[in-house]
Protein backbone atom coordinates (compact mmCIF):
# COMPACT_ATOMS: atom_id res chain seq x y z
CA UNK A 1 0.00 0.00 0.00
CA UNK A 2 1.36 3.41 -0.97
CA UNK A 3 2.28 5.54 2.02
CA UNK A 4 0.64 8.84 2.96
CA UNK A 5 1.27 11.39 0.20
CA UNK A 6 4.48 13.29 0.94
CA UNK A 7 4.36 17.01 1.64
CA UNK A 8 6.81 19.78 2.52
CA UNK A 9 4.83 21.31 5.38
CA UNK A 10 6.87 21.64 8.58
CA UNK A 11 5.06 20.91 11.83
CA UNK A 12 6.14 24.09 13.59
CA UNK A 13 4.95 22.87 16.98
CA UNK A 14 7.10 19.75 16.66
CA UNK A 15 10.04 21.76 15.33
CA UNK A 16 9.84 23.96 18.43
CA UNK A 17 10.27 20.93 20.69
CA UNK A 18 13.64 19.90 19.22
CA UNK A 19 16.44 20.90 21.62
CA UNK A 20 18.24 23.93 20.13
CA UNK A 21 21.66 22.26 20.38
CA UNK A 22 20.84 18.64 19.55
CA UNK A 23 23.89 16.66 18.53
CA UNK A 24 22.39 13.83 16.48
CA UNK A 25 18.73 13.72 15.45
CA UNK A 26 17.00 10.66 14.04
CA UNK A 27 13.65 11.34 12.35
CA UNK A 28 11.47 8.36 11.50
CA UNK A 29 9.02 9.10 8.71
CA UNK A 30 11.05 12.00 7.34
CA UNK A 31 9.19 12.13 3.99
CA UNK A 32 11.00 14.70 1.83
CA UNK A 33 13.17 16.09 4.63
CA UNK A 34 11.27 19.30 5.35
CA UNK A 35 11.86 19.04 9.10
CA UNK A 36 15.54 18.30 8.59
CA UNK A 37 15.96 21.32 6.37
CA UNK A 38 14.15 23.62 8.82
CA UNK A 39 16.05 22.40 11.88
CA UNK A 40 19.48 22.39 10.23
CA UNK A 41 18.94 26.05 9.35
CA UNK A 42 18.67 26.71 13.09
CA UNK A 43 21.42 24.31 14.19
CA UNK A 44 23.98 23.75 11.39
CA UNK A 45 26.20 21.66 13.67
CA UNK A 46 23.64 18.87 14.10
CA UNK A 47 23.99 15.49 12.42
CA UNK A 48 20.56 14.66 11.02
CA UNK A 49 19.51 11.14 10.02
CA UNK A 50 16.22 10.62 8.22
CA UNK A 51 14.40 7.31 7.80
CA UNK A 52 11.43 6.65 5.55
CA UNK A 53 9.78 3.43 4.47
CA UNK A 54 9.24 4.83 0.96
CA UNK A 55 12.51 4.77 -1.01
CA UNK A 56 11.32 7.59 -3.29
CA UNK A 57 10.72 9.82 -0.27
CA UNK A 58 14.09 8.91 1.26
CA UNK A 59 15.86 9.75 -2.01
CA UNK A 60 14.46 13.28 -1.90
CA UNK A 61 15.17 13.60 1.84
CA UNK A 62 18.83 12.77 1.20
CA UNK A 63 19.25 16.33 -0.07
CA UNK A 64 18.30 17.70 3.36
CA UNK A 65 19.78 15.07 5.70
CA UNK A 66 23.34 13.97 6.36
CA UNK A 67 22.02 10.46 5.85
CA UNK A 68 18.63 9.27 4.61
CA UNK A 69 17.77 5.60 5.02
CA UNK A 70 15.03 3.85 3.09
CA UNK A 71 13.42 1.07 5.08
CA UNK A 72 10.96 -0.10 7.66
CA UNK A 73 12.32 0.78 11.11
CA UNK A 74 10.54 -2.26 12.52
CA UNK A 75 12.53 -4.64 10.32
CA UNK A 76 15.96 -3.13 10.95
CA UNK A 77 18.43 -5.73 12.20
CA UNK A 78 19.86 -5.17 15.68
CA UNK A 79 23.12 -4.12 14.06
CA UNK A 80 21.40 -1.58 11.81
CA UNK A 81 19.41 -0.21 14.74
CA UNK A 82 22.57 0.11 16.84
CA UNK A 83 24.13 2.32 14.16
CA UNK A 84 21.48 4.94 14.92
CA UNK A 85 23.15 5.52 18.27
CA UNK A 86 24.60 7.54 19.87
CA UNK A 87 21.74 9.99 19.32
CA UNK A 88 20.05 12.50 21.60
CA UNK A 89 16.77 13.26 19.81
CA UNK A 90 14.32 11.00 17.99
CA UNK A 91 11.34 12.41 16.09
CA UNK A 92 8.11 10.66 15.12
CA UNK A 93 5.90 13.19 13.34
CA UNK A 94 2.57 11.43 12.67
CA UNK A 95 4.45 8.14 12.38
CA UNK A 96 3.96 5.93 15.45
CA UNK A 97 0.42 5.12 14.37
CA UNK A 98 1.84 3.59 11.17
CA UNK A 99 3.95 1.04 13.07
CA UNK A 100 2.82 -2.48 13.90
CA UNK A 101 4.49 -2.43 17.32
CA UNK A 102 5.25 1.17 18.31
CA UNK A 103 5.49 0.07 21.95
CA UNK A 104 8.57 -2.01 21.14
CA UNK A 105 10.19 0.77 19.14
CA UNK A 106 9.88 3.45 21.82
CA UNK A 107 11.17 0.97 24.40
CA UNK A 108 14.17 0.08 22.24
CA UNK A 109 15.00 3.76 21.74
CA UNK A 110 14.71 4.35 25.47
CA UNK A 111 17.35 1.69 26.07
CA UNK A 112 19.86 3.24 23.66
CA UNK A 113 19.32 6.99 23.73
CA UNK A 114 21.80 9.37 25.33
CA UNK A 115 21.12 10.06 29.00
CA UNK A 116 20.13 13.66 28.19
CA UNK A 117 18.16 12.67 25.13
CA UNK A 118 14.49 13.01 24.23
CA UNK A 119 11.84 11.54 21.98
CA UNK A 120 9.35 13.81 20.23
CA UNK A 121 6.06 12.65 18.80
CA UNK A 122 2.97 14.04 17.14
CA UNK A 123 0.17 11.47 17.27
CA UNK A 124 -3.37 11.61 15.82
CA UNK A 125 -6.10 11.40 18.43
CA UNK A 126 -8.61 8.60 17.92
CA UNK A 127 -10.85 10.24 20.51
CA UNK A 128 -11.44 13.31 18.33
CA UNK A 129 -15.12 14.18 18.02
CA UNK A 130 -15.09 13.54 14.26
CA UNK A 131 -13.97 9.94 14.82
CA UNK A 132 -16.56 9.46 17.56
CA UNK A 133 -19.24 10.74 15.20
CA UNK A 134 -18.11 8.33 12.47
CA UNK A 135 -18.33 5.43 14.92
CA UNK A 136 -21.77 6.48 16.14
CA UNK A 137 -23.11 6.71 12.59
CA UNK A 138 -21.25 3.67 11.25
CA UNK A 139 -19.48 5.75 8.59
CA UNK A 140 -16.02 4.59 9.62
CA UNK A 141 -14.35 4.82 6.20
CA UNK A 142 -10.65 5.09 5.48
CA UNK A 143 -9.24 8.05 3.54
CA UNK A 144 -5.95 9.02 1.89
CA UNK A 145 -4.80 11.21 4.78
CA UNK A 146 -5.89 12.67 8.11
CA UNK A 147 -7.29 10.85 11.12
CA UNK A 148 -8.78 8.15 8.90
CA UNK A 149 -5.57 7.60 6.89
CA UNK A 150 -5.81 4.10 5.42
CA UNK A 151 -2.15 3.42 6.31
CA UNK A 152 -2.77 3.82 10.05
CA UNK A 153 -2.46 0.47 11.81
CA UNK A 154 -2.70 1.67 15.43
CA UNK A 155 -5.10 4.04 17.15
CA UNK A 156 -4.34 6.03 20.30
CA UNK A 157 -6.13 8.28 22.75
CA UNK A 158 -4.45 10.67 25.17
CA UNK A 159 -4.52 8.02 27.90
CA UNK A 160 -3.08 5.22 25.79
CA UNK A 161 -0.40 7.51 24.35
CA UNK A 162 0.77 8.31 27.86
CA UNK A 163 0.65 4.64 28.83
CA UNK A 164 2.87 3.73 25.88
CA UNK A 165 5.57 6.13 27.01
CA UNK A 166 5.33 5.34 30.73
CA UNK A 167 5.52 1.59 30.15
CA UNK A 168 8.62 2.03 27.98
CA UNK A 169 10.48 3.94 30.68
CA UNK A 170 9.90 7.54 29.59
CA UNK A 171 8.58 10.52 31.51
CA UNK A 172 6.56 13.29 29.92
CA UNK A 173 8.31 16.63 29.93
CA UNK A 174 5.91 18.47 27.62
CA UNK A 175 2.50 17.57 26.22
CA UNK A 176 -0.13 19.62 24.43
CA UNK A 177 -2.82 19.28 21.80
CA UNK A 178 -3.41 20.72 18.37
CA UNK A 179 -6.96 21.54 17.37
CA UNK A 180 -8.81 22.19 14.15
CA UNK A 181 -10.73 25.43 13.55
CA UNK A 182 -13.86 23.34 12.86
CA UNK A 183 -15.99 22.99 15.98
CA UNK A 184 -18.04 19.97 16.94
CA UNK A 185 -21.84 20.33 16.74
CA UNK A 186 -23.13 21.30 20.18
CA UNK A 187 -25.48 18.32 20.27
CA UNK A 188 -22.62 15.92 19.51
CA UNK A 189 -20.48 17.36 22.29
CA UNK A 190 -23.42 17.09 24.68
CA UNK A 191 -23.67 13.42 23.73
CA UNK A 192 -19.94 12.89 24.32
CA UNK A 193 -20.28 14.46 27.75
CA UNK A 194 -23.26 12.23 28.51
CA UNK A 195 -21.32 9.11 27.49
CA UNK A 196 -18.44 10.16 29.77
CA UNK A 197 -20.79 10.65 32.70
CA UNK A 198 -22.44 7.29 32.05
CA UNK A 199 -19.02 5.68 31.97
CA UNK A 200 -18.01 7.29 35.25
CA UNK A 201 -15.39 9.64 33.82
CA UNK A 202 -14.96 13.41 33.86
CA UNK A 203 -17.15 15.01 31.15
CA UNK A 204 -14.97 18.12 31.07
CA UNK A 205 -11.90 16.02 30.32
CA UNK A 206 -13.87 14.05 27.75
CA UNK A 207 -14.75 17.29 25.99
CA UNK A 208 -11.13 18.47 26.01
CA UNK A 209 -9.98 15.11 24.65
CA UNK A 210 -12.65 15.19 21.94
CA UNK A 211 -11.40 18.56 20.71
CA UNK A 212 -7.77 17.42 20.33
CA UNK A 213 -6.94 16.55 16.72
CA UNK A 214 -3.35 15.58 17.52
CA UNK A 215 -1.25 15.41 20.66
CA UNK A 216 2.41 16.35 20.84
CA UNK A 217 4.87 14.97 23.36
CA UNK A 218 8.43 15.55 24.43
CA UNK A 219 9.49 12.64 26.61
CA UNK A 220 12.79 12.05 28.36
CA UNK A 221 14.32 9.00 30.11
CA UNK A 222 12.60 8.33 33.43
Amino acid sequence: MKQTPAHSVVNQDLLGLIPPNARRVVEVGCMHGAMARAYRAKNPAVEYVGIDIDPDYAAVAAEACHQALAGDIETFTPAAFDKLFPSDCWIFGDCLEHLRDPWRIVKTIRAGIDADGCLLACIPNAQHWSVQMRLATGLFRYEDSGLMDRTHVRWFTRITMMEMFFQAGWKIETAFSRQLPTQAPATLMAGIRAIAETGGTDPDQAERDANAFQLLFKVTPA
